[in-house]
């Protein structure tokens, strides 16, 4: 049977140098699953392959949108799935890579067929969220899903939005769409997860953010600023740079800002991978164990 292997891990562990190697050893391209990478106006940002990395091994799925484009893990779950039926007509094993959640298990799980937002809808709720905010959203999602309201972050826009833009188009609860039941997929999947020492993460996390700077994140930011109100930019690093850049905040103050967020994230990142008991895990500077494991597993 075709294998799709999944190396995941959080944010900072190095998947990116592992995935390059072991892309390499198999002869198979490297399909990303990171939501934010997906967009092209910000590649330092978000820690996407460089140009170089991507003359060694083909990347799908790296800079392939624009920040206003509407994407979702529903749509990246049927592109992927797509992509894989034409690639395993050539390789009997596929590589997909990433550190979002939500992407990963649209691809390994499949993900709830929750309705596509039209374009009134998405305005309306924008228009909302922009001139009575976020708590007062939260309130009407409790009024309109309950369930929903009960469970969700409520501090995160994004999340809410979504839910009340499922209520107003549908008429129907948010909840009534998410079955949480797994896909059948017809090829196999072999997950390896990649970590290290909390304390090796934390300095790994820290420089990154240091190197982000030193390549241009500030003129990225600034590059963007424009568009700071969508969705696609309310993530680690552009969040706290538009602070900066609203003179809220020193650009020392963001810099510790995105280097703690990124450790929380790294966190979050973990313990849901964490509860997968069908990931292998193993250190990313380990790529012997890792091409062993590999080859059993094709045995």
């Amino acid at each position: 049977m075709k294998t799709l292997f999944v190396i995941l891990g959080p944010t900072g562990v190095g998947k990116t140098e592992t995935c390059l190697s072991v892309a390499q050893y198999l002869k198979t391209p490297i399909i990303n699953a990171d939501s934010r990478q997906i967009f092209e106006e910000i590649p330092i940002g978000t820690a996407a392959p460089t140009p170089q990395q991507q003359s060694l091994v083909p990347h799908y799925f790296v800079g392939n949108h624009h920040l206003t484009d509407y994407y979702s893990a529903a749509m990246y779950e049927q592109d992927v799935l797509n992509l894989l039926n034409h690639l395993f007509q050539t390789h009997s094993s596929c590589l997909l890579t990433g550190g979002s959640m939500m992407y990963i298990d649209a691809v390994c799980k499949g993900i709830d067929e929750i309705p596509t937002i039209d374009s009134n809808t998405r305005a309306l709720i924008k228009q909302k969220l922009e001139s009575e905010g976020l708590p007062a959203l939260v309130d009407e999602l409790k009024e309109l899903d309950p369930i929903h309201w009960s469970i969700v972050d409520k501090n995160n826009p994004r999340r809410v939005v979504h839910a009340l833009e499922i209520c107003y188009m549908t008429g129907k609860t948010y909840t009534s769409f998410r079955t949480n039941s797994i896909k059948q997929r017809p090829f196999r999947i072999c997950k390896i997860g990649l970590n290290r020492e909390r304390e090796e993460l934390y300095t790994r996390i820290n420089q990154r953010v240091l190197d982000m700077i030193d390549q241009g994140l500030e003129a990225e930011a600034k590059k963007v600023y424009p568009l700071k109100g969508l969705n696609s930019l309310n993530t680690v690093g552009f969040k706290e740079m538009f602070k900066y850049l609203d003179h809220e905040i020193p650009l020392e103050e963001a810099i510790r800002q995105i280097q703690s967020n990124s450790r929380r994230y790294m966190r979050k990142q973990l313990t849901w991978f964490k509860k997968d008991p069908d990931i292998q895990w193993f250190h990313p500077d380990n790529i012997k164990e890792i091409i062993n494991y590999i080859d059993a597993a094709l045995r």
